[in-house]
C-alpha cells in the first residue's frame, strides 16, 4: 500500500513538474514570436520612412528643377509664382518623413546621408544663375539621393537579422 501510494505522488510531482517545464517553454515561445512582430514591424516602419522621405525629396528636386528652369527661360511671374507655391509645398512635404526617419532610425550614417540629401536639394534654390550652374546641382542632388539610399539599404540589411 504505501508502494502504490508513494507511486501516486511521484507520478502526480511528474505531472506537475511537468506542466510547468511545458508551460514554461510555452511562454518563452509565445516571447520570442512577439519580439520577432515586433522586431518585423519596426524593420517595415524604418523602410516606409526611408522610402517616404526619398519619395518627398525627389518631389522637391523635381519642383526646384521647374521653378529654376522656369526663372532661367523668363517665365511670367505668375506662372513663376505658382512654380515656387509649388517648390514650397514640396519642401514643406520632406518635414514629416524626415522626422519620422530620426525618430526610428538613429544610425549615424543614415541621417548624415539624409542631411546631406536634403542639404544638396535645397541648393538649387541658389543654382538659377545659368542653365549650367542649375544642372551640376541637381546632378549633386541625384547623386546625394542615389548615396542616401545605398547608405538606408545597407543599414535596413544590417537590422534585418
Amino acid at each position: 500500500m504505501l508502494g502504490t501510494i508513494l507511486t501516486t505522488v511521484i507520478a502526480v510531482l511528474g505531472t506537475l513538474a511537468g506542466t510547468a517545464v511545458s508551460g514554461r517553454y510555452q511562454r518563452r515561445a509565445a516571447e520570442h514570436t512577439e519580439r520577432a512582430a515586433l522586431g518585423e514591424a519596426l524593420r517595415r516602419d524604418r523602410l516606409t520612412a526611408v522610402t517616404e522621405l526619398a519619395a518627398a525629396i525627389s518631389d522637391h528636386r523635381a519642383a526646384m528643377w521647374l521653378r529654376a528652369e522656369a526663372k532661367l527661360n523668363g517665365t511670367a511671374p505668375d506662372h513663376l509664382a505658382d512654380l515656387r507655391s509649388r517648390s514650397h509645398q514640396t519642401r514643406s512635404s520632406v518635414t514629416r518623413p524626415l522626422v519620422v526617419l530620426r525618430v526610428l532610425i538613429t544610425d549615424p550614417a543614415v541621417r548624415q546621408a539624409a542631411d546631406a540629401m536634403i542639404t544638396a536639394t535645397h541648393a538649387m534654390r541658389g543654382a538659377d544663375t545659368n542653365i549650367e550652374v542649375l544642372i551640376r546641382a541637381r546632378q549633386e542632388a541625384l547623386a546625394s539621393h542615389t548615396h542616401f539610399v545605398d547608405v538606408a539599404a545597407a543599414y535596413l540589411g544590417t537590422t534585418a537579422r
